[in-house]
């Protein structure tokens, strides 16, 4: 047992103090959603790579299932700012992002952070035409707790991609 702890603090990079106490489960899934809903708000609705940048740790590993991998912070913003660009136009496809509900499970990683695992439906629009259900996918992601109390995207696997038929979504209630 002394051995399993010893090797926990070393290979977490923990102090002989031990690793900052995580908030209880309730606390935590709130917090990994508001993260989730930040991350995602940056990504598909403000097209803001200053921001998406301050979300992720410099050591960002993102794995798609049909992209590769995107390692570190440099270069998933840099991608993110091209997609960014390539959307300015009038007839430039535009996409959003729906958690599915009661998909998203969250486990407490002591020392670490957190692990947030679900499903996701992506949607897309031509120019100001119709918004249609296009796919869908799973994920999981680690958030990282950082020294300064900021929670972000250190690890991503992004999978299961699959194709839907394109359905026109229907309008969201207001």
């Amino acid at each position: 047992m002394l051995l399993t702890s010893a090797l926990a603090v070393l290979t977490l990079g923990q102090s002989a103090t031990g690793p900052a106490a995580l908030p209880d489960p309730a606390e935590l899934t709130t917090i990994v959603a508001a993260r989730d809903a930040d991350l995602f708000a940056v990504m598909f609705d403000r097209c803001d790579p200053q921001a998406l940048s301050d979300l992720v740790t410099e050591d960002l590993e993102f794995y798609h299932d049909r992209g590769g991998l995107t390692a570190t912070r440099t270069a998933f913003v840099q991608d993110y700012r091209q997609a960014c660009e390539a959307a300015t136009g009038p007839q430039a496809y535009h996409s959003r992002r729906e958690l599915v509900p009661g998909t998203m499970r969250v486990y407490a990683i002591p020392g670490v952070g957190a692990v947030e695992e679900g499903r996701h439906r992506f949607y897309e629009r031509q120019g100001d035409g119709p918004e249609r259900l296009v796919g869908q996918a799973r994920f999981s992601v680690l958030w990282r707790l950082e020294g300064d109390g900021r929670w972000r995207l250190a690890r991503a696997f992004s999978i299961h991609h699959e194709a839907l038929s394109p359905q026109v979504a229907e309008p969201e209630a207001k």
